[in-house]
């Protein structure tokens, strides 16, 4: 037996211990954070169809600035990472001001775009009466524009120092803050007056505040975090870092952007065919979209971890943890898929008991099963370049996978080759699995350019 091959397997063991220790957290954050919305649509559904589809739309409308800018913080996790792998512990407290900074920016334009976007209801053809609803709830949650971006700032950070469990607590805290809220925001209890769909954008604003505030409060609090002196004395914003994590950033947004828009544009594909075809895809996507949280979660694990290593100067070992990652994402994701493939009605019975409905949503939900391997190849991939600082090159990638493959491919076959909603769902999974393959074949290539 080859001597060195038991510590070549203690070696991944203990990778994938780290890489399920940080991204664990992340992905509980993120379903509590899906939750919320969960929360919100339920309850907005006991008012009226109304208030339930303004919600829907405002959340439509609000989803793109959100995917854009967040993604842009997100730049935040590579540097950091890298700076840790290079010990370089001053600038590390020079990144997190930095965000912060970015974030605010970055939520002004959002927050003006937000309350004046009367215009924009006509041209996607809101029915008259939720207008006014809508745009309500777009000018309430507006407000919490700057805690959420500057949440989303301190969370990235804390990312790339690995330390994930603080959100996730957060996340909860959230959750149990976002339910009362709106109860006594919608519905007029304890003296305030009855806002409906209005009101829940205004408890949004105070979860996402609550959030910030709790988020603050652990970094300034956290004694690992003295070396780094983030808040030691003010400090305006500087050009050169904030240039960096634009750089970095602008593409991770774009390309998150792209996918998030490759789903939206077939979602409103399936509208243009039946009223059960639109309930089949939503029961079929919100569950594909809850599983992709895995996934996503190990992505922000495998950018820390590779991040660190190429800060050390390992390239080897970034390329040993970013494969690493991608393969837990894709074992993980293939048992999902199995699962789902199995069960698809029992899946399906859970969102309702319309047996029409259960039968449209189990010919889609055979389909997720099948994305759910490029789903988590194409993420952890993402993930993986990430932490190298590689994120312009993946956007044009995501460019061609969803716009120029997905699309075009779900518009052929659902409504020329006359498939229909499955069709349109192929498009969805020729998508992922050009990103899922283009973005692995690029980190290969790119840590053997490194020396690795």
């Amino acid at each position: 037996m080859n001597p060195t091959q038991p510590t070549y397997n203690n070696s991944i063991k203990q990778e994938v211990s780290s890489l399920l220790k940080i991204g664990i957290p992340v992905i509980i954050a993120q379903l509590l954070q899906m939750s919320m919305s969960f929360v919100d649509t339920v309850m907005a559904g006991r008012l009226s169809p109304e208030d339930l589809a303004a919600v829907a739309v405002g959340s439509s409308i609000l989803l793109p600035f959100v995917v854009l800018c967040l993604g842009c913080m997100m730049a935040v996790t590579p540097i950091v990472a890298q700076n840790v792998g290079g010990r370089k512990f001053k600038q590390i407290g020079k990144n997190a001001r930095q965000v912060l900074w970015l974030s605010q920016i970055l939520a002004v334009p959002s927050f003006i775009l937000l309350r004046n976007l009367d215009f924009a209801f006509p041209l996607i053809g809101v029915t008259e009466e939720i207008v006014p609803i809508a745009n309500g709830y777009l000018k309430a949650i507006s407000w919490g524009i700057f805690p959420a971006y500057a949440f989303g700032a301190l969370r990235y950070f804390n990312e790339g120092l690995s330390v994930t469990r603080p959100a996730m607590f957060i996340a909860g805290i959230g959750l149990l803050v976002n339910i009362p809220a709106n109860y006594v925001l919608m519905f007029g209890k304890l003296g305030f007056p009855q806002l409906g769909a209005i009101g829940t954008g205004y408890a949004s604003a105070i979860v996402f505040t609550v959030m910030f505030i709790a988020m603050l409060w652990f970094t300034m609090g956290f004694e690992a975090y003295k070396r780094f002196d983030i808040f030691g004395k003010f400090r305006w914003p500087e050009k050169k870092y904030l240039g960096e994590l634009l750089r970095i950033g602008v593409p991770i947004g774009v390309s998150s952007t792209m996918e998030v828009s490759m789903f939206a544009v077939v979602s409103l594909l399936v509208s243009t065919i039946s009223t059960l075809a639109i309930a089949g895809h939503q029961v079929a996507i919100n569950f594909a979209s809850m599983a992709f949280m895995i996934p996503f979660g190990l992505s922000v694990a495998i950018s820390a971890r590779v991040g660190q290593s190429v800060g050390r100067n390992r390239p080897s070992e970034a390329r040993f943890r970013g494969f690493v990652g991608v393969g837990v994402a894709s074992c993980i994701m293939a048992c999902t898929a199995l699962f789902i493939y199995l069960f698809p009605e029992m899946i399906a019975s859970i969102y309702t008991t319309d047996q029409e409905v259960i039968e449209v949503a189990v010919q889609l939900l055979l389909m997720a099963a099948i994305f759910q391997l490029s789903d988590g190849l194409q993420v952890s991939g993402f993930g993986a370049l990430r932490g190298l600082k590689d994120t312009k090159v993946p956007m044009y990638v995501n460019l061609v996978a969803y716009w120029l493959v997905g699309i075009p491919v779900a518009y052929y076959l659902g409504f020329i080759a006359d498939y229909g909603a499955p069709g349109l769902w192929v498009g969805l999974i020729a998508g992922l699995t050009v990103a899922g393959i283009l973005h692995n074949i690029r980190f290969h290539k790119k840590t053997r350019a490194m020396g690795a």
